[in-house]
């Protein structure tokens, strides 16, 4: 079996402040975590190789070269292998450009590390919480995709996930090669032992630039992003609740529509 799991270092999002005048993250002093979705993902692919022993997990992520901290704590619990997309052309990538970018990367990876059965990536990640780049990646790469998995136990030349649903947890299943995202399974990420610890800090994390890969300029970085982050703040919290009970649901929702149509939100 071989895997390959998408991951991302983000600020963690519980020591984040917002510059009052400005209304921009203050990232200074703010540590940087792997994204705990995408951990969820690594632990998944680990269980699937602990069960199935000669598989592989490849772990893939695109950032500043500090990213290589959050590669070598995925490869201390569990990957075997680590890629780091790192390039100023790819700086301000938005969700679009960015799954376009992996999309020619996991390309690119596949030729050195063979094709892989299934792609993880984590639901979203906790600092844009788009749950775009998973499901833009299946497209770009034309794979079949589940999302929100809580488990996923291989069948044959399939998988079947366990997914999270408002509706409940419903089971689907997909043939191999697919895209599968992870949210918070009923397990945690394990631990690294001091030994994969020093093993991972020793590990060679491959870089891959744009002139490693086949990709268009245009669509990379801020050129090829549609979308821009206008302002990011903090929502102002007060005790003016309203509670809206029209009877049902239908009824309810037409008069919050009606309530958010006249109300001044911005």
């Amino acid at each position: 079996m071989n895997m390959l799991v998408c991951v991302k270092q983000v600020p963690d999002t519980t020591e984040i402040k917002i510059d009052p005048v400005t209304n921009t993250l203050i990232r200074q002093g703010v540590p940087s975590i792997v994204n705990p979705y995408d951990g969820y993902a690594l632990e998944t692919a680990a269980r699937i190789k602990d069960e199935n022993p000669g598989s592989k997990i490849v772990v893939l992520s695109m950032g500043p070269k500090q990213a290589q901290d959050a590669l070598r704590e995925c490869l201390a619990v569990g990957a075997d292998k680590a890629y780091l997309l790192t390039d100023n052309l790819f700086a301000g990538s938005d969700t679009l450009a960015t799954s376009y970018i992996l999309s020619r990367a996991i390309a690119k990876v596949q030729e050195l590390e063979g094709a892989f059965d299934i792609i993880f990536c984590g639901k979203q990640a906790i600092d844009g919480d788009t749950a775009q780049v998973g499901p833009q990646i299946a497209e770009y790469l034309d794979l079949p995709q589940i999302t929100y998995g809580i488990e996923v136990v291989l069948a044959g030349d399939s998988v079947r996930v366990k997914r999270d649903s408002d509706a409940g947890y419903t089971i689907t299943a997909a043939k191999m090669p697919c895209v599968v995202t992870m949210t918070q399974t009923f397990y945690e990420p394990r631990y690294p032992s001091i030994k994969s610890k020093m093993a991972a800090k020793k590990a060679v994390i491959q870089q891959l630039t744009s002139a490693d890969l086949d990709v268009d300029p245009v669509r990379c970085g801020l050129k090829g992003s549609p979308t821009h982050v206008k302002k990011t703040f903090v929502p102002v919290r007060n005790k003016n609740t309203q509670i809206i009970n029209e009877g049902s649901a239908e009824a309810s929702t037409h008069k919050l529509v009606e309530l958010l149509h006249n109300a001044t939100l911005f």
